[in-house]
């Protein structure tokens, strides 16, 4: 009985011990380069994510990509074989998650993009099983623009994007909202993220004669095609797309800017929503929490995605417990399918509802317009 009893409190220690096994979090997003604005709030929200869930410590191991799709593909690369990370959250940008996406399936780990094409989650195959993301998808928000410029006289559009794949996803599923709403693209052009001139998209844009231009881009860097068309004197309607709600957009475009419409989350306008949507209280909680920790008025929608990725990382925790200890193959596999058994989780952007055919999980909840109006975002019912 005396031998036994060291035993038992070895096992005891052992298996409290791996119990409590920490949960290693990678994450890489763009915090300097182009898309700086969008990555910079968001590295700052995962300072704001839990430190345990379900009893387990979480260690978040954050890098920074640089806006750079290789340095995206190696930051993920060291956090699985390096680090030993149980899931990726990243990265900002829609090149750089869609680079990641091999590493990932190669080494089994479930990867939550803030990066907003519908090509890294669609469609779901052998790789992109192990892919989720929280942003709206375009053609959700394409619609959306659609819908408001028919709505108010709109019967030609011109197009600028930036020249890589969020650019491109962009058009694509805008020109399917088009035909829907009985719009014709007039021009197309597409310009660099890294570009400082675009004054010939600009003259092409304005030589169609557009009723309205479209400017597909993200970050400060989408304000440039506006400012450029402004000094040109193009007066019809300009639309951006979600990838510009943050304060840094509102400040590099100034007056330029006035009068933009945009589809966006509800969380940046998370204030001004009536008390019965159903995602006032979810983003209001987010804003609150963040400001708290940055200051009034620095809340964007770019770490609100970062929020919803670790919400949702949170919720499938406590199921993948049940089946595996965290550091294992087998707990990144039973967290790849907690994810897609996610319901009803209410978000800063939106209600998410995953299943194994959808790793968005957004409806209609999760999109409100938006004008600028005298430098702020103004809701339109």
């Amino acid at each position: 009985m005396k031998f036994l009893k060291p035993i038992a409190l070895v096992a005891a220690l052992w298996a409290s011990t791996h119990a409590l096994a920490d949960i290693n979090v990678g994450v890489t997003v763009s915090a300097t380069g182009p898309a700086a604005s969008l990555g910079i709030p968001e590295k700052n929200t995962i300072s704001l994510m839990p430190k345990t869930i379900a009893g387990q410590k979480i260690n978040y191991i954050v890098l920074d990509d640089a806006s750079d799709t290789t340095a995206a593909v190696s930051n993920t690369r060291k956090l699985i074989v390096e680090s030993k990370v149980d899931v990726i959250l990243g990265s900002t940008i829609t090149p750089n998650s869609l680079a990641m996406i091999d590493v990932v399936a190669e080494n089994q780990t479930p990867m939550i993009s803030m990066a907003a094409s519908a090509r890294i989650v669609e469609p779901v195959d052998a790789k992109k099983r192990w892919v989720f993301k929280t942003p709206q998808n375009d053609i959700m928000m394409s619609l959306a623009i659609a819908e408001h410029m028919a709505a108010n006289g709109v019967k030609t559009v011109g197009f600028v994007g930036f020249s890589d794949a969020y650019g491109e996803g962009w058009f694509q599923e805008f020109t399917k909202a088009a035909e829907l709403k009985k719009l014709q693209i007039v021009a197309s052009e597409r310009y660099a993220r890294s570009d400082t001139s675009v004054t010939g998209q600009a003259l092409k844009l304005m030589a169609a004669r557009p009723d309205a231009v479209l400017i597909a881009g993200s970050g400060t860097p989408a304000a440039l095609p506006q400012k450029t068309l402004k000094e040109r004197g193009y007066a019809g309607k300009i639309y951006q797309t979600h990838g510009v709600a943050n304060a840094d957009f509102l400040r590099v475009g100034g007056k330029d800017v006035e009068g933009t419409w945009l589809p966006a989350g509800p969380v940046l306008v998370a204030d001004q929503l009536p008390a019965g949507h159903p995602v006032k209280k979810s983003a209001a909680a987010y804003v609150a929490a963040y400001e708290a920790a940055y200051g009034k008025g620095t809340v964007s929608t770019f770490g609100a995605h970062a929020w919803d990725a670790g919400q949702l990382m949170a919720a499938a925790i406590p199921g993948a417990l049940k089946k595996a200890q965290p550091g294992t193959p087998e707990f990144r596999a039973a967290l790849r399918d907690a994810l897609e058994q996610v319901k009803e989780l209410a978000g800063a952007h939106g209600i998410f509802n995953m299943s194994p055919t959808d790793h968005l999980g957004l409806d209609q909840r999760a999109r409100v317009m938006v004008k600028i109006e005298n430098g702020a975002w103004k809701f339109q019912p």
